[in-house]
């Protein structure tokens, strides 16, 4: 059923950084997306498989958090972990225009509000 919504599971490790000079495998997100054959994601196809679009968040030796992929007000797409509270989101930085291939790379803002940066590292059929 997912392989026909063209769904790919997307993961980033974080990229080099003061405190990871090589970068963490330990930290980053794999999340599954509709891409399109230019590898953005396709809001169009989100809005049918939507459900499936989750994210896990891996880092380091804190507890892994599980979410949704969200496309905002505005067309900005968004890890939602927190469906009840009042946790902020997790934004990724222009994700509509990004490339969704390994080797690249894309920005998410955490809920503190600081920028990460992340290299895609595989993108795999679902």
């Amino acid at each position: 059923m997912t392989e026909s919504l063209g769904l790919k599971k997307i993961r980033l490790n974080l990229a080099r950084t003061k405190d990871h000079p090589n970068g963490s495998a330990r930290h980053g997100y794999e999340f599954t997306a509709p891409l399109d054959e230019t590898g953005h994601i396709d809001a169009a196809a989100w809005k049918k498989a939507r459900a499936h679009c989750r994210v896990r968040r891996f880092w380091g030796s804190e507890e892994e958090e599980i979410g949704h992929l969200v496309h905002r007000p505005g067309g900005s797409w968004a890890f939602h972990y927190d469906i009840e509270g009042e946790d902020d989101d997790e934004a990724g930085y222009r994700f509509g225009t990004h490339a969704f291939e390994p080797g690249e790379y894309v920005s998410i803002r955490d809920e503190d509000g600081e920028m990460h940066t992340f290299q895609v590292v595989t993108v795999v059929n679902v």
